[in-house]
């Protein structure tokens, strides 16, 4: 183990943590998807060529996989391409040029806004300023956002046409939303008629630890609080099967489904239904898929448990240091001293680490403490993981030393 940050910059690493990617033996766990993808064939359950266009909720085998997943009826549910971000996205561009049902394009308002939890996931925050859709970030807790903020802000201001959820071991402080801020979501007064909950479900089953964690159902409570169309439920297979040609789905309403396929029928023919064909025949059930996470489970936990335990080494007693201990997900939060989390990251990359950069998990990359830093020890192989958390470690102790001789004058 180096033992100073001169020692860990000497090693000459070159090693990207910067984002969750599953790793090679991950994506090994799926190769019969590849391997066996000439046996399959291309007719589905009913007979449907899918070599052909046409389907464009996906194949109806598909959908009732989403829904036993979703725990929704197939009918609630569409099936689409590798990546769910490409749903969030198109369901957001959808309602800035068309509106969503019952409602006027987002685009003629004078204003548009979003309520983002933070930290919080970038790729959410990308997609707000890619659509001109200012954000608003939303103080968060251990068991979701704090909803009394939340309920403050949407009584009055009709410009806030939703929030961004990650409802289970959330991207990427790994909280577990509480049914009660959920109902709260589903049943609060809103000034905007056409408010969206954006409930992106994506470690629904990416458990880190024997207790598999439910997902509370926001598409129930808000048809039990008579808000039937306002929650968009988004899930996908990338992190389950394979990263770059998975399946990915969207529950909803049945008003909101249609709306989906009104406008979703412009952009496309139908979505790959070949490998939407070989993923139902290869995780046959939710009991497969599960079975298949409890592998990943078994390569993953090791990596999360490499990096507490050098951080309780390295960090432990640290003032103003602190991490999460995750049940599930793909990150662990890293907590500095104020003003030292974006140091601490460039230290890191000119020894060869790169890092998430700092406030990456806030609204227009601003985090206002500059605390913040997202681990991702998914992708690198277990001695890299502990090396990489070594590192990491020792560049924030030079950060906080260098802070310390700086307010010492020296």
């Amino acid at each position: 183990m180096p033992t100073t940050y001169d020692d860990f910059r000497k090693l000459g690493m070159r090693l990207d943590m910067s984002r969750g990617k599953p790793s090679p033996e991950q994506l090994d766990l799926s190769r019969a998807l590849l391997d066996e993808a000439g046996t399959v064939g291309y007719l589905s359950r009913d007979g449907i060529d899918c070599r052909n266009y046409g389907h464009g909720a996906g194949l109806p085998e598909a959908r009732e996989f989403g829904a036993a997943l979703l725990d929704v009826p197939a009918a609630q549910v569409i099936a689409g391409g590798n990546s769910s971000l490409e749903l969030m996205h198109d369901a957001l561009a959808f309602a800035m040029l068309h509106g969503v049902p019952d409602g006027n394009a987002w685009c003629r308002e004078d204003s548009v806004s979003f309520l983002c939890p933070a930290p919080g996931y970038d790729r959410h925050f990308a997609i707000c300023e890619a659509l001109g859709i200012r954000m608003i970030s939303v103080p968060f807790n251990d068991d979701g956002p704090d909803m009394d903020f939340v309920e403050t802000q949407v009584r009055d201001d009709a410009s806030i046409k939703g929030i961004w959820c990650v409802p289970l071991y959330s991207n990427p402080t790994g909280a577990r939303w509480s049914h009660e801020a959920t109902q709260r979501l589903a049943s609060m007064k809103t000034a905007a008629a056409d408010f969206r909950v954006m409930w992106d479900d994506a470690y629904r089953f990416h458990h880190l630890t024997e207790t598999r964690h439910a997902t509370p159902d926001i598409i129930a409570a808000c048809a039990q609080a008579g808000n039937p169309d306002r929650a968009l439920v988004f899930a996908s297979l990338s992190k389950v099967t394979l990263a770059g040609a998975s399946v990915a789905f969207l529950a909803s309403s049945p008003r909101n489904v249609a709306w989906w396929q009104k406008h979703t029928g412009v952009r496309t023919i139908g979505p790959d239904k070949l490998n939407q064909l070989r993923h139902v025949r290869f995780l046959r059930d939710r009991a497969g898929l599960e079975r298949l996470m409890d592998r990943h489970r078994t390569l993953l936990k090791p990596k999360f448990d490499a990096v507490a335990a050098v951080f309780g080494t390295l960090l432990g007693g640290v003032p103003g240091v602190s991490w999460n201990a995750p049940e599930g997900g793909y990150f662990i939060s890293l907590y500095t001293p104020a003003g030292r989390a974006k140091r601490s990251v460039e230290l890191a990359g000119e020894a060869g680490l790169v890092l998430t950069p700092a406030g990456a998990a806030y609204p227009y990359g601003v985090d206002p403490d500059d605390r913040h830093l997202r681990i991702a020890p998914s992708f690198p192989s277990l001695d890299e993981v502990r090396i990489a958390a070594e590192g990491i470690a020792l560049s924030l102790l030079r950060a906080i030393e260098e802070a310390s001789c700086h307010t010492q004058g020296l």
